[in-house]
């Protein structure tokens, strides 16, 4: 006889029955302090212009931040992560170390409208050098591909530039062997031995980030990136990726994407549960959601908190999703329960 009862008397649905009693037991809770919104920050002057794959999104100016970031207070939201698009690009990405970056700008600002906001800052290069990559290029192997190693330097640069600028976290996500050892060194270097950092450690070359690479004008100009992102049928190499990140001084780890990865999420977890772990739900899979709603497939609302659920549930303690904004609404009016 099973220890944990048999039929007719347990009966699992006693427990379903009651709304009230559904509520008490529920194993995972999604709340707004689990979710971090997405802002792309473009060099100008009173722009906010839609991102058309992207409903409700916009690429928007520093000067714009204040209506921006007011809103999203009002509606209980305390988590950022920033992406820039410069006026200028070029073969190194230089503004995005640059202490006149669009994204060295605009922390300022946001951190003057409120202290209490968490501002990550997007440690890569794709969205600022004018090949789309997220490194510098090399033609030593006979093709063009990213430099790993001369990547290095610049990307602790760009890492002590945004934390000089007041961010919070540092979040590198370019897949570049040695980046988080690199910004650590440079970090400590600098004086913010205090400052954290999120890597992308298992960032799959995945066909979920089509979107974002229109909001963010970051799209290779050239071939792809999968000689540096993991390919999606692997899964051991996902760990060996989290264990270097912690060897070298990560001190959160994320999964990227969230919706068709759950499995790694659990892996994740399960393998280094003393450590952080974010989730990102991508622009791609947040498109599809969208498309399908718009097509009137799906209840948009109990749909995006089912599948935001199954992420916690997998086992991300955070998740960056452009939905953040929409959730914070449902939650606070109460519009959505799940059943």
């Amino acid at each position: 006889m099973s220890k944990l009862g048999h039929f007719p008397n347990t009966r699992l649905r006693r427990l379903r029955h009651n709304r009230h009693v559904r509520d008490l037991i529920k194993e995972t809770r999604l709340g707004i302090h689990d979710l971090v919104l997405p802002l792309f920050i473009k060099h100008g002057t009173q722009l906010k212009k839609p991102i058309a794959s992207m409903p409700g999104h916009f690429q928007i100016s520093p000067d714009k931040l204040p209506e921006e970031i007011k809103p999203l207070l009002d509606l209980g939201i305390k988590n950022i992560i920033l992406f820039g698009i410069p006026e200028h690009k070029d073969g190194i990405g230089s503004n995005s170390y640059s202490n006149a970056g669009i994204i060295q700008q605009a922390i300022p600002i946001i951190k003057g409208i409120s202290k209490e906001l968490l501002v990550i800052a997007d440690v890569c290069f794709c969205e600022y050098t004018d090949h789309g990559h997220c490194g510098v290029i090399t033609e030593e192997t006979g093709h063009p591909d990213v430099d790993n190693d001369k990547t290095l330097d610049l990307l602790a640069k760009q890492a002590v530039s945004y934390a000089k600028a007041g961010a919070d976290i540092v979040a590198p996500s370019g897949n570049i062997d040695g980046m988080v050892h690199a910004i650590r060194q440079g970090l400590d270097q600098a004086g913010f031995h205090h400052l954290p950092i999120l890597s992308y450690s298992v960032k799959y070359a995945s066909s979920m980030y089509g979107p974002f690479r229109e909001a963010a004008e970051g799209a290779p100009k050239f071939g792809d990136r999968r000689t540096y992102q993991m390919d999606v049928a692997n899964s051991n190499e996902a760990m060996r990726e989290c264990a270097l990140d912690i060897a070298e001084g990560a001190d959160m780890l994320m999964v990227k994407p969230a919706h068709t990865f759950l499995d790694i999420i659990t892996r994740v977890k399960q393998n280094y549960p003393e450590l952080p772990l974010g989730a990102y739900h991508t622009s791609g899979e947040f498109a599809m959601l969208k498309a399908a709603a718009e097509k009137g497939w799906i209840d948009e609302k109990k749909a995006t908190l089912e599948v935001l659920t199954a992420i916690r549930r997998a086992g991300a303690d955070f998740i960056i999703t452009y939905y953040a904004r929409e959730v914070a609404e449902w939650l606070s009016s109460e519009q959505v329960k799940l059943t």
